[in-house]
């Protein structure tokens, strides 16, 4: 059994029976992420987050994370990478110690500042922008890459054919990147939205593949502000949603002629933003 899904029973209630039934359910648990830096003569360790995450592909989640707060530019940065050693059962692999290189200027009350990227967060729009503008994006490239409506319309039932945790629990959000071609390049689950963007960005670090530049990025959801910055970060030009996007997230595409479409469903979607890389001839 995947350490992503738990089995569990449950009463399956109609109108007119009570039927029980054995069910899964996408795990949640907390990841902590333990920071190492600074001079080898100067080490500081730092907790810097806490996220509630499917457990899998925990590495690639922290490395995209730290690549899309702007801690860390390339996977080289990092030293090493690698479990805590827990001291409950609880605790067991829910702990990541990442050691960067000694080389590495982290800026820790800048990154304390940036924890801007959820709707209840009450930061005004026009600060979130321009804290993305302070780190060092990507330039998207004009009007490229092109994509046609008929990929477009295909990308959803790629994408849902390899939700695997998805089609067992129905609880899961997905991220996946894809070619102009339509082919899918990668694809990752987590029970967060912004947690299945970190792994698959994330992944791409890891074979040294960023910026982006080429790709389009699908996710299950919509298109909320934080799932834009980290598109911009890893220098994606092109983001398609199952959902809507909020008026921030298109600011911030619009800021950075990005491409953003929602409502990628049923042979039909909206763009917002970018629409030279949309071929709907």
């Amino acid at each position: 059994m995947s350490s992503s899904v738990k089995p569990i029973q449950i009463s399956k209630v109609t109108t007119s029976s009570v039927d029980e039934a054995d069910d899964l359910l996408v795990v949640e648990e907390p990841l902590e992420i333990q920071l190492g830096y600074g001079p080898e003569n100067d080490r500081k360790q730092k907790s810097i987050s806490v996220t509630m995450r499917t457990p899998g592909h925990d590495f690639e989640l922290t490395t995209g994370f730290l690549f899309t707060e702007g801690i860390i530019n390339i996977y080289a940065d990092v030293n090493t990478i690698k479990y805590c050693v827990s001291k409950t059962p609880e605790e067991n692999g829910n702990k990541v110690k990442v050691e960067l290189k000694p080389n590495v200027d982290v800026d820790i009350e800048r990154l304390s500042r940036n924890f801007y990227t959820t709707s209840s967060c009450g930061v005004c729009g026009k600060a979130s922008i321009e804290a993305i503008e302070t780190l060092d994006c990507p330039i998207m490239l004009p009007n490229q890459p092109v994509f046609k409506g008929e990929t477009i319309h295909d990308l959803p039932n790629i994408l849902r054919t390899h939700q695997t945790v998805f089609e067992h629990t129905g609880g899961i959000h997905a991220a996946a990147l894809f070619h102009s071609s339509g082919e899918m390049i990668a694809m990752r689950e987590d029970v967060g939205r912004h947690n299945a963007v970190d792994k698959l960005i994330g992944s791409q670090l890891f074979d040294n593949k960023t910026p982006l530049s080429d790709c389009l990025i699908m996710v299950s959801g919509r298109a909320s502000f934080e799932l834009i910055q980290k598109s911009v970060m890893a220098g994606i030009p092109i983001l398609a949603a199952v959902g809507a996007p909020s008026s921030l997230a298109v600011d911030l595409a619009n800021k950075f002629n990005m491409t953003i479409l929602g409502f990628v469903r049923d042979n039909r979607f909206n763009i917002y933003s970018g629409k030279a890389r949309i071929n709907v001839s």
